[in-house]
């Protein structure tokens, strides 16, 4: 979710494009002459779309497409931007490259809408793919950049795979920001894709290295247009889930993937994030449990019992720790409960208790503490237990 939109919430005010008025031509993939009004299913389909919401992210354009224009997919593509409200050269910026990007092969189909608010980067998200006509969708940020294999690779990782997300491994700029994040989007492996979709960290495949075909999309799609503060890649990632989707990596660093202050992950709320995670975690996982243990008995631990429906929070049946001070309590006491008595939960070793677990400890946090205590248990993920922190 770095795309550099800064988001609002939608206005009402009516789209009008970048390129000539409706009743004139223009020219797309396969050098087809078509309105500018017409139908998608009436244009001539390209194997791939590349899909680029832009927002005053013109300090990063030329990188970004260089590196577009540079692909070595021998297939169709074309690019499909969509401005949303930029108050920069943006827009300025992609005609520039039109020329470019048309002689290599690569369509280019822009734009906007005239309100002077942006409407945020799941409405843009959402315009950029409406008008594309690809059968399979390449997701691009505007300050990111594809590595010269990223499409073709892909590309054949979603022939394989038409009903999943494929994402990829990725290199971050500047090196060593977000650095326990960046090692887990690269070393997760296959299985933890599913097994790890309600940790803190987000979608286990995550949004700016996203590749899917277009049917998959549409049965699962569109993005949530609330604007400034909405997670919609994770709300996406979910639902794709909910249907049955599919996630995979491609092994190979495929994207730069930049870290900066005006990304818009910084606007999305810790909290908006967690009830999420927590609605889908019992959703998911808890409704099909008798009973569970918190692994944690500190502060994480306590909130996501406080944070459970009143079902599920009868369901835990300890909370399990490691550090003495705790254990020696005996309880957790849930002094908000309006049942009388209040609900005392009991707190054990690790070792006393019992699976499944719930995890609340940070993974990468501990020196591996954890990663051998789990060890010790021979437990398996994805049945035994799961991480949510």
């Amino acid at each position: 979710m770095s795309s550099g939109l800064s988001e609002q919430r939608r206005d009402g005010v009516s789209e009008t494009d970048m390129n000539p008025p409706m009743k004139r031509f223009r020219t797309v993939g396969g050098g087809t002459e078509t309105p500018r009004g017409e139908q998608l299913e009436e244009r001539s389909a390209v194997d791939v779309s590349i899909v680029m919401p832009v927002y005053n992210a013109s300090c990063w354009l030329d990188e970004c497409l260089q590196a577009i224009l540079q692909q070595d997919f021998t297939g169709s593509m074309e690019l499909s931007v969509f401005d949303d409200a930029s108050t920069d050269d943006s827009r300025e910026v992609v005609e520039g490259w039109r020329e470019q990007l048309e002689a290599r092969g690569i369509s280019v189909v822009t734009s906007s809408h005239n309100s002077a608010q942006p409407r945020g980067v799941g409405y843009a998200k959402n315009k950029a793919i409406s008008q594309s006509c690809g059968k399979y969708l390449c997701f691009q940020d505007a300050d990111d950049v594809m590595l010269p294999q990223r499409v073709r690779l892909q590309y054949e990782a979603s022939l394989l795979h038409p009903n999943s997300l494929i994402g990829c491994r990725v290199e971050r700029l500047p090196e060593g920001s977000t650095e326990r994040y960046t090692r887990w989007i690269n070393t997760i492996a296959q299985e933890q894709l599913l097994t790890q979709v309600y940790t803190s960290h987000g979608p286990t495949v995550v949004m700016p290295t996203w590749f899917c075909s277009r049917n998959w999309f549409l049965k699962v799609g569109p993005f949530d247009e609330g604007g400034k503060g909405v997670p919609e890649d994770l709300i996406f990632f979910y639902q794709s889930l909910r249907q049955g989707g599919g996630l995979s990596r491609v092994s190979q660093c495929l994207l730069i993937y930049r870290y900066h202050e005006k990304a818009t992950t910084h606007s999305v709320t810790e909290e908006t994030i967690w009830k999420l995670r927590v609605d889908f975690l019992q959703e998911r996982v808890l409704s099909q449990w008798e009973s569970f243990t918190i692994w944690n008995a500190g502060k994480q631990g306590r909130k996501l019992y406080r944070g459970l429906s009143p079902t599920n929070q009868k369901k835990v049946k300890a909370f399990c720790d490691v550090d003495e001070n705790k254990i020696k309590k005996g309880f957790y006491t849930y002094e908000e409960s309006k049942e009388i008595p209040k609900p005392k939960i009991p707190i054990l070793h690790y070792k006393d208790a019992s699976a499944p677990f719930i995890i609340c400890v940070k993974l990468d946090m501990t020196g591996g503490v954890l990663e051998e205590n789990l060890n010790s248990l021979h437990l398996k993920e994805g049945t035994d237990y799961y991480h949510f922190n």
